[in-house]
């Protein structure tokens, strides 16, 4: 059963809040650049950071971590045999157009040189420009 209907709505990428304050969290990892990201990258993304938090942070306590990045479109793909004109395709993943200066992640509880740790991890398998900022 698919959950997402195909089609050519127009969506606002206008969030009620702006994206480029923290809000929760001490620490937040903000683009510099513009670019897509695919649902794989982020999950991919945000995994990375929970295991190197974890590699890091040796007690019980661990990090806090707050998602910013709402999914907001669809991408359709056509099988590479099929003609002009038979229509738009299935959907196969979901994405969002990240802003420069838009936040992606928040965490707290980590101390400075962690928190740039984190951010060096996830700099290497990214491929927007990231940077670290705090509150």
């Amino acid at each position: 059963m698919n959950l997402y209907n195909k089609s050519q709505i127009k969506y606002s990428y206008k969030l009620n809040q702006p994206n480029s304050i923290l809000r929760k969290g001490t620490y937040g990892i903000k683009s510099l650049s513009f670019g897509r990201l695919t649902e794989k990258q982020l999950v991919f993304l945000e995994k990375m950071i929970i295991k190197t938090s974890r590699q890091i942070i040796k007690s019980k306590k661990s990090i806090k971590i707050w998602n910013k990045v709402v999914l907001n479109f669809s991408l359709t793909k056509l099988s590479s045999e099929s003609r002009m004109g038979k229509g738009k395709g299935v959907i196969y993943t979901q994405g969002v157009f990240v802003k420069s200066g838009s936040i992606l992640f928040e965490f707290e509880s980590c101390l400075d040189q962690q928190a740039q740790f984190i951010l060096n991890k996830v700099n290497k398998f990214s491929s927007l420009k990231l940077i670290l900022i705090k509150r």
